[in-house]
């Protein structure tokens, strides 16, 4: 039987050879990410050959300084470790342009240098733009790359921009950025990166469900009682971030891109087609299918928001939420958000998504879990405590990649007794070798033209409606906006228990 997909995957473009202008430059990004992402590449033989990369910032530096930067910090968190053989082969490609974001005159200099490098390759081009700046700087960027008219797609060649998130901070912010955007890009050229789709295990939810034919006739609302999306981190406001988080929060920071994304792609219907923009349209669909917490009420109902208050995590004392660094001592951001999501459409109608992403927990990890309805318990109410648990596929996203579905067994005697097992998939282990960054997928992926990986415009919209309606809502509460707290280092407060438990229902222990 003909995979149906199949001349979809052998039409996909492969990477191509291009100038990586990398705006923000001299930034913890460009430095721990971008740089690692393309010397991995590098490595395994991935990067197609001439690319070039660009780092334009605002501080005084040279060629040597700036590399030599990037290697110290490649030799700490490369994923593949540090070759000097390598890394000097690749550092060679590695070239500075000072200049501040809104001087139009060093655009006009970064032009120079795109001809020249184009020259030096025998004609014009590919370019590719990352802005890795911080998000003040979006519209000067790419103002002035229009300006300067570097963002011309010259017959045969492409130039395409990545936008590093936040893409807005808010619906009409986000609306301007993508107005800004289209004046100097098309969406065709226009890359919105969300690193969380590009881990494998977020790839592999689409794969899971539709190349597996015991799970998708279980997806739907008569097999499934519930899904968690949990993203828990076990560090605060370290590295100064305190004065971005507190205009930030926990909803802005991460549920409106990357656990939306997530929820997205499970709830998604089986795309016509494995390109893009057939992806792109059924994660819409299930955005606009979100039912709308707009009223105080409403929101008071399905969402908890709390700060963490001084506690231990990792046997270490940490402060408040109030008393980091560069955070209002009177500050109303959650540090955490706990939120029950309806996504109305016939294959989801009554299935509540329960979402959840805290600072100060015990651990760091990203999972999914789907929670299936229990089987009726006739047969085994003799047995004292009946069957144990229930049927629990996971998708861990983060740190250790893989896939485990729990079922219940019989424990080995003479008796009838059950209990819980796990039949459990590690990436790592079952390949022979760990899960490649996200950046390095993301990357090649701009570089070929695929945007599957990518949110589109109307993605971005959508989320940033879903989320601006429980922000109205906070404040246009008529009583004092009410911030829950939980000591760093627990599972969060106790309001998050209350949220499931009104409908029977308890967050997974990670």
């Amino acid at each position: 039987m003909k995979n149906p997909f199949r001349k979809d995957l052998e039409s996909r473009s492969r990477p191509e050879a291009c100038t990586v202008v990398i705006f923000g430059a001299t930034g913890d990004l460009t430095h721990r990410k971008l740089i690692p992402a393309l010397y991995n590449l590098q490595v395994e033989g991935a990067l197609p050959a001439g690319v070039k990369i660009i780092g334009f910032a605002r501080r005084e530096k040279s060629d040597a300084e700036f590399r030599l930067g990037l290697e110290q910090v490649n030799k700490k968190v490369s994923r593949s470790g540090h070759d000097e053989s390598i890394w000097a082969d690749y550092a060679e490609n590695i070239h500075y342009h000072q200049s501040e974001f809104q001087d139009a005159g060093g655009y006009a200099r970064l032009a120079d240098r795109l001809d020249e490098i184009d020259r030096e390759r025998g004609g014009s081009g590919h370019r590719l733009f990352y802005i890795a700046s911080a998000p003040e700087y979006f519209d000067d960027i790419l103002a002035n790359i229009k300006e300067a008219g570097i963002n011309h797609n010259k017959k045969g060649f492409w130039s395409r921009v990545i936008v590093e998130k936040p893409f807005g901070t808010n619906l009409p912010t986000a609306k301007h950025l993508n107005k800004v955007v289209s004046k100097t890009f098309s969406e065709r050229d226009t890359y919105r990166i969300d690193h969380y789709l590009g881990k494998e295990t977020a790839q592999n939810i689409m794969v899971l469900r539709f190349a597996n034919a015991i799970f998708e006739p279980l997806w739907n609302n008569r097999c499934i009682e519930q899904i968690q999306i949990t993203c828990s981190e076990n560090l605060g406001m370290e590295g100064g971030r305190g004065g971005y988080y507190d205009s930030s929060g926990a909803m802005r920071d991460m549920v409106q891109n990357h656990l939306l994304q997530l929820l997205s792609l499970v709830a998604m219907e089986p795309p016509t087609d494995l390109s893009a923009d057939g992806v792109r349209d059924e994660k819409v669909k299930v955005l606009r299918s979100l039912r709308q917490w707009n009223t105080p009420e409403l929101v008071s109902e399905n969402v908890v928001r709390a700060q963490y208050v001084a506690g231990h995590v990792d046997g270490e004392n940490v402060v408040g939420y109030r008393d980091e660094d560069r955070v209002d001592p009177e500050s109303m951001t959650e540090s955490y958000v706990a939120l029950r999501v309806l996504v109305d459409t016939w294959r989801w109608s009554g299935v509540p998504f329960y979402v959840r992403m805290g600072k100060q927990l015990p651990k760091k990890a990203t999972e999914i879990s789907i929670h299936f309805k229990e089987p009726p318990t006739v047969l085994f109410n003799a047995l004292s405590g009946g069957v144990p648990g229930g049927n629990v596929l996971v998708m861990r996203i983060q740190p250790d990649e893989g896939i485990s579905l729990r079922m219940v067994s019989k424990i080995p005697g003479s008796s009838l007794r059950m209990e819980p097992v796990k039949m459990d998939f590690h990436y790592a282990t079952s390949f022979g070798k760990g899960s490649p960054e996200a950046y390095e997928r993301l990357l090649l992926d701009s570089m070929a033209g695929d945007a599957t990986l990518f949110a589109r415009r109307d993605e971005v919209e959508e989320a940033w409606k879903f989320i601006d309606h429980i922000h109205h809502a906070w404040h246009q509460s008529k009583e004092s906006p009410v911030m829950s707290e939980y000591v760093a280092g627990t599972w969060g407060p106790k309001e998050a228990d209350d949220l499931l438990g009104k409908n029977g229902h308890k967050w997974r222990r990670l």
